[in-house]
């Protein structure tokens, strides 16, 4: 673990650095997860959110209060100023204060700060750039990483790898992220960060989705992309369903398609490898019993 204490940001895969030491490492904290509880001994975790979030704000404020850390949850809008993101605006709305004024302050408080801040789809530009995380990166002199941003969402994806670690049945298990009908429009941070987590791991990947819902190559990579999704699914060991919009400039955060024949069933899993199923949740249910 001590080679990742100088990690100065966690937003994709490459930050871990060598991956199979990170799943060994991942690996013990989980068979003992207060052995390392001396770690942040009077360091303080900040978990800053812009949007909501039930799993990720209760996991990862466990794991600080586990490794020892005081940890301070800050709700954006709710307990606390809301604050201007953009550059250059006259603040006349209903921003009390700017995020680049805050940040400073935020940073004395804390050791390390973790963000949530999803896509807005306002600006693709905006939003793949990575404006308000990369402020924190920039102007709070700490460790920061994501809770979920505007584009990527490394813990989950860390999480999945090891989930699909652990359950694995063959060395190189075929793994299958596929698209799947919402009715919401939603980012594609969930996939991008499976996509670049899965592309460096000892896994047959597969990508598949209806056409128009093709993902930032840069996380796509060497991946091979399947439109049928009965092809894709044949001979899977775990299938990862998630919605996302669409990516392509013309089309960015809108909604192609609702097809429900993307939707996995019963049928689908039917195709597989008798394949376990992945979902980062919250998961809409046709019908809930």
């Amino acid at each position: 673990m001590s080679k990742r204490l100088n990690m100065k940001t966690y937003t994709n895969v490459f930050d871990l650095g060598n991956l199979n030491e990170a799943l060994k490492e991942a690996a013990e904290v989980k068979a003992n997860p207060f052995k390392w509880e001396k770690l942040g001994h009077n360091k303080t975790l900040l978990m800053v959110f812009f949007n909501n979030s039930l799993r990720t704000r209760l996991s990862t404020q466990k794991a600080g209060m586990n490794l020892g850390m005081n940890t301070i949850v800050l709700d954006v809008n709710a307990g606390a100023w809301k604050l201007e993101t953009e550059r250059g605006v006259i603040m006349d709305g209903d921003k009390s204060e700017h995020l680049l004024e805050a940040i400073p302050v935020m940073a004395q408080y804390a050791d390390i700060i973790g963000v949530r801040s999803f896509a807005r789809f306002e600006s693709k530009k905006f939003d793949y750039q990575e404006t308000i995380l990369n402020q924190f990166i920039k102007y709070s002199g700490k460790p920061v990483f994501s809770m979920e941003s505007a584009t990527v969402h490394p813990l989950q994806a860390f999480a999945d790898l090891i989930t699909i670690e652990q359950y694995k049945e063959t060395k190189r298990p075929k793994v299958v992220l596929t698209w799947a009908p919402h009715p919401k429009t939603l980012p594609q941070a969930v996939p991008n960060s499976f996509a670049d987590f899965m592309n460096e791991a000892d896994v047959d990947f597969v990508i598949t989705h209806p056409h128009g819902y093709e993902l930032d190559p840069q996380f796509v990579r060497g991946a091979k992309v399947e439109y049928d999704q009965r092809k894709a699914f044949e001979g899977a060991d775990f299938i990862y369903a998630k919605n996302w919009s669409a990516f392509a400039d013309e089309h960015y955060g809108q909604i192609l398609s609702k097809d429900m024949s993307w939707t996995v069933d019963t049928e689908h899993m039917s195709w597989t490898n008798n394949a376990y199923f992945m979902h980062c949740l919250p998961v809409l249910h046709p019908q809930l019993r």
